[in-house]
């Protein structure tokens, strides 16, 4: 049976003047918060070759900080859309969509994503989209530029969907802490991963990962105190984390609802030895 699930969508506007939404917004040299709040619409971008779309860009490579991808919240109007998307030939890509219907016309076959939809473009590959619809959609827009390997091919595009994905619990976590994988972490096809991630009541990492990998973790719903290099800020639906590699992060859920997060992260390649 498929799951019925609420995934938070950004509605743009603007903060009445006698509200104050100040906190966990933060930049740091290790890491940024982007809390809900700021998701307005003096914020918002219009992007080449699309029609009747805005987009929140919330994250862009940056020397010094997160360098190694994009992510955009799309916003499309009835009607509008892209006939070609992405400007970028070298670039991969994955589209989350979080509320409307979405279609994608990806190697010249049609797909209606709902909420929970996933795809997965590789770089070259022939995709357009479309709102057919009478209300708006709002999609996610992971992009990397794709790092080839020897020897192995670039990964094929896919098409899922976040209830046709069973989560992999972490061992002696009683299912309290899961990842929704569209990709084996094992396919050195693919350089990157847009996973879910799922914390139940109680749920928590028990200790401050550590490691090389850059990460953008948007929440789809839920609360949770998080563990930001040396800060803990407490963040719920909306809120965005952009962190720079060997940034230390840790995880408690809070409240009564699962805390669940869309995770980007770079993966499966030697680090260069070049400083860009």
């Amino acid at each position: 049976m498929t799951e019925t699930r609420s995934y938070y969508t950004p509605r743009g506007g603007l903060p009445a003047q006698h509200e104050r939404h100040y906190d966990p917004a933060r930049f740091t040299t290790a890491y940024a918060v982007i809390p809900a709040a700021t998701m307005s619409d003096i914020v918002t971008s219009f992007l080449p070759g699309w029609e009747k779309t805005r987009a929140w860009i919330i994250a862009r490579p940056l020397s010094g900080f997160a360098e190694t991808f994009a992510q955009l919240i799309v916003e499309v109007a009835p009607g509008g859309g892209a006939a070609t998307p992405e400007p970028d030939a070298g670039a991969e890509g994955v589209l989350f969509v979080v509320d409307g219907t979405l279609t994608l016309t990806l190697e010249g076959t049609e797909h209606a994503l709902t909420p929970g939809g996933y795809a997965f473009l590789p770089p070259g590959a022939r995709w357009s989209v479309t709102n057919a619809t009478e209300a708006t959609t709002t999609f996610h827009w992971v992009r990397k530029r794709y790092e080839p390997a020897p020897g192995i091919p670039a990964p094929e595009a896919f098409v899922s969907h976040d209830d046709a994905v069973t989560p992999n619990a972490m061992p002696d976590t009683n299912g309290s802490w899961a990842t929704t994988r569209f990709v084996d972490p094992s396919d050195l096809r693919h350089d990157m991963h847009v996973n879910i991630v799922t914390f139940g009541k109680g749920g928590r990492i028990p200790f401050a990962e550590t490691h090389i990998m850059e990460h953008g973790l948007y929440v789809l719903e839920g609360r949770a105190r998080y563990l930001l290099n040396t800060d803990w800020v407490e963040v719920g639906p909306g809120d965005f984390m952009w962190l720079r590699a060997f940034c230390p992060q840790a995880c408690e859920q809070i409240g009564d609802e699962p805390f669940r997060y869309l995770l980007y992260k770079d993966v499966n390649r030697h680090p260069s030895l070049v400083l860009a």
